[in-house]
């Protein structure tokens, strides 16, 4: 979990486009070992083009974090839009462990990218229609605009919001719009407890050591590489090898045993935001499924 940044310069990388070729025909009956492959190929080029989807659309730049442009899967073009980042990126500060942030005003604005990580507009928050710290680390707002308002003028469609578990062994990409980069990785297991300070997260995502997340990168959306729907938020990495400290989780497993994993990262699942979300848009945590953490 990273400090809000202050006076950080942004570096600014620029990823280079993967060309698929394509296979010459086939002029003979193929062999088992040319079938075989053929489908291999095949796959990787299916997968590759699955992977080359995710891109910095729909990614947002806020003062100190990164977020996301999101919908739940029940959201209409007509909804209000809805930006997700981190619970400790709010703008009044992080919540205490207990603590929740429900329909507090305000008018924090986000840098809306494209696909390349072009600014294309700011967008503003009308209010904090969720935020916590406890169990996990998410915050929710609310824009003064509408998913089909902002794709008939800039083009850019919302992520959708996956209510399903991430499976260990996914590939997923990290994509910070602060630092306008993407991380690529694969989901390595999950975390029973994950505890930071005073805070405890449950059932975290846990990275392979190639997403070496950084400060800015917090609040950032986890995307599945074959579905492009978000299945978590970035928001801590142990730095340092400390045991439960800040910026320096450990797990905690059933037994109660403690494990430290220096370097690497972790995520909070999103999997259950969507339940709390009825027509319209509306935030209600008495929904049924709903089981965020309340006030």
């Amino acid at each position: 979990m990273k400090k809000p940044l202050i006076g950080m310069l942004a570096t600014l990388l620029v990823a280079g486009a993967t060309t698929l070729a394509g296979a010459s025909p086939v002029q003979a009956a193929p062999t088992a070992t040319t079938r075989a492959t053929t489908q291999t190929t095949t796959q990787a080029a299916t997968e590759a083009t699955a992977q080359a989807t995710v891109n910095l659309a729909g990614a947002v730049a806020l003062s100190n974090c990164s977020g996301s442009l999101v919908r739940m899967p029940g959201s209409a073009a007509s909804d209000p839009a809805l930006v997700l980042s981190n619970g400790h990126c709010l703008e009044s500060g992080m919540p205490g462990p207990g603590q929740v942030v429900l329909n507090q005003p305000s008018s924090r604005t986000f840098t809306l990218l494209s696909a390349t990580g072009g600014r294309l507009a700011t967008l503003r928050a009308t209010k904090v229609v969720y935020g916590a710290m406890t169990d996990t680390d998410v915050s929710i707002y609310q824009l003064n605009t509408s998913y089909s308002s902002i794709q008939s003028r800039y083009g850019i469609a919302p992520l959708t919001v996956a209510a399903t578990h991430p499976v260990q062994g996914t590939s997923i990409r990290v994509v910070s719009g602060y630092w306008k980069k993407i991380y690529s990785c694969s989901v390595d297991g999950f975390a029973y407890r994950l505890k930071e300070a005073d805070w405890t997260f449950k059932d975290s995502v846990r990275y392979t050591s190639a997403c070496d997340v950084i400060g800015g990168t917090s609040g950032s959306p986890v995307v599945d590489a074959s579905s492009g729907q978000v299945v978590a938020v970035n928001n801590t990495t142990n730095e340092n090898g400390e045991r439960c400290t800040l910026d320096n989780p450990c797990e905690v497993d059933q037994s109660g045993v403690v494990t430290v994993r220096q370097g690497i990262g972790y995520a909070q699942e999103t999997y259950g935001i969507p339940a709390c979300f009825a027509a319209g848009n509306r935030f209600d945590l008495t929904l049924p499924g709903c089981v965020l953490p309340r006030p």
